[in-house]
């Protein structure tokens, strides 16, 4: 008999036991998913796209100073998932067009600021530091070009105290023009020169930006214009993936929109997705795009077809939210 009752007693705390194991086992696998849910569901809210705020910076998080540099190189942009599930080159365009052609902050210019160069256009608004460079004759300006086009903007800026640097192969001889105005001999391009090209030649006729940055010790640009007639894609992707932006306060950007541009592949559809890209990377990067100018003088083309009234060349200004210009110039 008492054997009975223990072997009952024993099969009781047997169950006691089991029931408990499982009981544990499902708990630990419902707080696990349930943590692993929330730590999936949190980062959601900085994902989402927030709205400019024309008062102020609040929802922009930028680096302390020097922390981009330490940002590791990266070989090849993030692309944008497609328009639409068509892949059309309409859909790629009609969001492309309306993108570069709407605004996401405006630039209150004071009334005393420099005057606008036809359809380039600064910003001087006193929220940004562009102007206090300027007032304070701290002021650095990279222009870069093709074929010798007109520099009535660098002109006005070096007679404003801005140190002036342009860069264009199309120059016969480097010289300084005025006080401030500094004219190179050279091309901006997107590689290095080629090795070969290089043992050639004494001083190689084109450089990335970031080797003129540094053989010049310019650790910032407060305007930088690109003119580069369509080679300006491969070296907006170029600064992008070289973590040069973040060292430019203001970004003048002429666009040409008629052909894909130098080096650039794909289709139709794929060659505007990288473009958009391109210029959401630029979004990524603390710039907003305050100034956007379609050229009605230019073919009206977009890849060889009349598509949303566009134009073949566009002139857009971004302002980097995140740039804080040094009182000081050093080199």
């Amino acid at each position: 008999m008492n054997r009975c009752v223990f072997a009952r007693v024993c099969v009781l705390l047997s169950v006691l036991c089991l029931v408990a194991h499982v009981y544990l086992e499902f708990k630990g696998f419902y707080v696990k998913s349930w943590r692993t849910l929330v730590s999936t569901k949190e980062p959601q809210k900085h994902i989402r796209t927030q709205e400019v705020s024309e008062e102020s910076d609040s929802g922009i998080t930028c680096y302390p100073t020097g922390r981009q540099h330490r940002k590791s190189l990266r070989w090849k942009i993030e692309l944008e998932p497609w328009a639409s599930e068509s892949h059309s080159l309409e859909d790629e365009a009609f969001r492309f067009l309306k993108y570069i052609t709407t605004p996401q902050v405006s630039c209150r210019n004071p009334a005393d600021s420099l005057p606008a160069q036809g359809s380039w256009a600064l910003c001087l608004d006193n929220r940004f530091n562009l102007a206090r460079s300027i007032n304070t004759k701290h002021c650095r300006v990279y222009s870069l070009g093709l074929g010798g086009e007109d520099k009535q903007l660098e002109k006005v800026l070096a007679k404003a105290g801005c140190e002036v640097h342009c860069f264009d192969p199309s120059i016969r001889e480097a010289h300084l023009q005025d006080s401030r105005m500094w004219l190179h001999r050279l091309s901006i391009d997107w590689r290095d020169p080629n090795p070969a090209v290089m043992t050639q030649r004494q001083h190689s006729s084109t450089k990335k930006l970031s080797a003129v940055l540094n053989h010049y010790g310019h650790r910032q640009l407060d305007v930088l214009k690109v003119d580069m007639e369509s080679a300006e894609w491969k070296i907006l992707e170029n600064l992008i993936l070289e973590n040069v932006l973040h060292s430019v306060g203001l970004l003048l950007l002429e666009v040409h929109l008629h052909w894909a541009g130098f080096e650039v592949s794909g289709d139709k559809p794929s060659v505007v997705r990288y473009w958009f890209s391109l210029l959401k990377e630029l979004e990524n990067t603390h710039f907003h795009l305050y100034h956007s100018y379609r050229d009605p003088a230019k073919p009206q083309l977009f890849l060889q077809k009349n598509l949303h009234n566009a134009s073949s060349t566009y002139i857009l200004g971004w302002v980097n939210r995140c740039y804080m210009a040094q009182e000081t110039r050093k080199g």
